[in-house]
Formats: structure tokens, sequence, C-alpha cells
């Protein structure tokens, strides 16, 4: 049987750090879905259709794009979409105790609803202080956030066209 991983996130913008969690899940399960949720709660910087794209490109430049399938869903929960696939597995990339407190309760649910486990993996020592809302406010004071971003992310924000 191949496993099957769901990597979800807003990726506005994909890191380092996002890069980071695909390459580990992928030397744990034999499929990675890298899907771009959307969160209500977040006001994007980038529209969903580019961030794909971006994921796309680093990956493809970091050579992790085999096994990998980058897409978005908006519509229903993302169990829904794990069920669709076939996914067993949700990867989860855990900075600090915030990000525990958070992802806790809804990995909980989203084994209840769905038989779909949760796996939190720890950053890279490297990325364990990057998020991409950070990256967004260094970029909009005018902060350089290339060593936070795959090239691609890096190349694109210094067109300054987000849409």
């Amino acid at each position: 049987m191949t496993s099957l991983a769901v990597v979800p996130g807003s990726f506005d913008p994909v890191t380092l750090g996002h890069l980071d969690v695909v390459e580990r899940a992928r030397h744990i399960f034999d499929e990675v879905h890298v899907v771009v949720v959307h969160n209500p709660s977040k006001t994007a910087m980038l529209p969903v259709a580019r961030r794909v794209e971006l994921i796309e490109e680093s990956l493809r430049d970091a050579g992790l794009s085999d096994r990998v399938t980058v897409t978005s869903w908006s519509v229903g929960l993302l169990v829904d979409y794990c069920r669709e696939v076939g996914a067993t597995a949700l990867v989860k990339g855990i900075r600090s105790e915030v990000d525990v407190a958070y992802e806790t309760p809804m990995a909980i649910v989203n084994r209840d609803l769905a038989n779909v486990e949760t796996v939190f993996l720890l950053p890279n020592p490297a990325h364990s202080h990057v998020s991409s809302s950070l990256v967004r406010q260094v970029a909009a004071l005018g902060g350089d956030v290339s060593p936070y971003l795959p090239d691609a992310v890096t190349r694109y924000m210094k067109t300054g066209d987000f849409s």
C-alpha cells in the first residue's frame, strides 16, 4: 500500500522552512501533496494560483518535485481533501509551543472526523524562527528576505507584482 500525506498551509509565501518540511515528509511517505489552503483569518499577500506556481518552481529548483503534487483546496474541510485523495496523514511543521497549542486540537478533530493522523515535524534550527508572516512584514518594510526564501520566491518578490 502506498502511503500518502498532505502538507497543508497558506504558503504566503513559501519559505525554506516549508521546503524542509516537504523534504522530510518525502522520506517518511511514498507520496506527498502540498496543499495551499484558504485561511479565512489571514489576509493573503499572494493569490492562491501564484502560491501554487511558486511552490512548484521552488520544489523543482530544490530537486524535490518527484513524488510531490502541489494543489489548492478551498471548499470544505481539509480532511475532505484527504479522503478524496486517500491520504492517511497530515504533516505539520512545528516551530514552538504556540504552534503545538494551535495545532493539537485540530489534529484531534481531524482524527475524529476522518481517521487522518497528524505528524508533527520539528524545524531545522536554521529555519525555526521563520514564518511567512514574518517574511511579509520584513519585506513590506524593505528588508532583505532572501535568506529565508527559495530563489524563485525571492526573484518574484523583487518584482513587486503580487497578482
